[in-house]
């Protein structure tokens, strides 16, 4: 039972929201796990903290609660097969299989090539509904030489024409 909307009403008003897309990466290089996302923001500077919604049902929220960290890696516009496969659409086993892959300096893995990788530890975390959401402190961030941002609009991948 939900008070106010509808959890279809919010999808449909949520699909107008242009969003970047990110992969939180979790474990180790011997077992890692990740996820697509896009409920990812930045919350503070000073510290600096960001804050990722996970669903408690999936393998990458169990991860962070174990390991107490994750790392979270901004997608370029040409990598939109990376998002699919941490999405689970190609199916659920070891996402990292194939791909090239670098380390954090806390060591989790992290796709090659992102716009830019945070490396974070988890300060707390606040149940909310189907999600749990991590706030977490950014202990390391690296930017790339560049490019464009892959975004997600109305059920779509979308390359910003600027």
């Amino acid at each position: 039972m939900t008070d106010g909307v509808s959890a279809e009403q919010l999808r449909n008003v949520m699909r107008q929201w242009v969003t970047g897309v990110a992969i939180v990466s979790v474990g180790d290089q011997d077992h890692a796990h990740g996820m697509t996302v896009n409920s990812f923001t930045s919350i503070s500077l000073d510290p600096a903290l960001i804050l990722v919604s996970m669903e408690r049902s999936s393998r990458s929220h169990q991860m962070a609660h174990q390991y107490g960290r994750f790392a979270v890696s901004i997608l370029h516009a040409d990598q939109q097969d990376l998002s699919e496969i941490f999405s689970g659409r190609t199916g659920d086993d070891d996402r990292f299989a194939g791909i090239k892959a670098a380390l954090t300096p806390s060591g989790i893995p992290v796709p090659e090539r992102s716009l830019a990788v945070l490396d974070c530890s988890i300060e707390q975390t606040i149940d909310a509904g189907t999600h749990t959401v991590f706030i977490a402190r950014v202990e390391h961030a690296q930017v790339s030489d560049g490019g464009t941002p892959l975004l997600y609009f109305n059920r779509a991948y979308r390359k910003p024409t600027w």
